[in-house]
């Protein structure tokens, strides 16, 4: 089951998008309800910038719709990529890690502005690791992608040193929150003067949030509502209160959230 997310929100949110593309995964034979088990998959398309600005493109997204939710692009993402855009100058020749990515809208607009970028999940997670391979190739983009379980210290996260790291709607579930910690502290650790920017809609209200960051040794640099910085066409198809923080090292002086 979906933890903590609803499935009518994703319905809700898949028709404010708008698809590209919806088919079943495999058109060929078979009668109709062997086709209604088939998992159905749509293209999402995600644009930004327009005419007045320098270079604007678009992303697409392979989505499924089944009950995965590392395989939907939820409004968080939809947030932050906007967020890495309007920073692209930031971002450009960066060394960026998305955490728990799923669909990686942020990291794939962090690639095509010019960052150097790793997209990660659960190492178990087979399936949507594999999905994002699937949409590097489709928007013709070279991302590092793996691996990478909260709290689980194996090989490959020694050699990580991000100036970014970005996650979109991580926080999500209060038992992970731990795990999640753990692994931006580490990172933000092997890379002396790198940040953390994560959005979220505010389920677990702020002072768990604070608390965590002080256990971990960590600030808030910022905080945003995202109305304050979106397009009026997108905003208009979230809904929430959804906030963006950039994380850092705390070097003894904490504000809290």
């Amino acid at each position: 089951m979906v933890p903590q997310k609803s499935k009518l929100l994703l319905l809700s949110i898949g028709c404010q998008l708008g698809k590209i593309g919806v088919f079943p995964t495999d058109m060929e034979g078979g009668h109709s309800s062997e086709l209604a088990e088939k998992p159905m998959t749509t293209i999402s398309r995600h644009c930004f910038g327009d005419d007045s600005e320098e270079s604007p493109f678009s992303i697409s997204i392979i989505e499924n719709m089944k009950e995965d939710y590392g395989l939907f692009v939820w409004p968080c993402s939809i947030v932050l990529a906007e967020y890495v855009w309007q920073q692209r100058l930031r971002f450009s020749g960066a060394s960026v890690i998305e955490l728990g990515a799923g669909t990686s809208l942020p990291g794939l607009v962090a690639a095509k502005v010019g960052a150097n970028v790793t997209l990660t999940d659960a190492s178990d997670r087979t399936e949507v690791l594999d999905n994002m391979k699937k949409v590097c190739d489709l928007n013709k983009l070279k991302c590092n992608v793996m691996g990478l379980t909260w709290g689980v210290w194996d090989a490959s996260i020694f050699s990580l040193h991000p100036k970014v790291i970005l996650g979109a709607d991580v926080l999500y579930d209060t038992t992970a929150f731990d795990d999640l910690f753990a692994t931006v502290t580490f990172l933000l650790q092997n890379s002396p003067g790198s940040v953390f920017i994560t959005t979220y809609h505010n389920r677990s209200g702020h002072h768990l949030i604070s608390f965590l960051m002080a256990k971990w040794g960590l600030k808030c640099l910022k905080l945003l509502d995202v109305f304050s910085f979106m397009p009026s066409d997108k905003a208009s198809g979230l809904s929430g209160n959804i906030q963006l923080t950039e994380i850092v090292l705390n070097n003894g002086h904490t504000k809290y959230l």
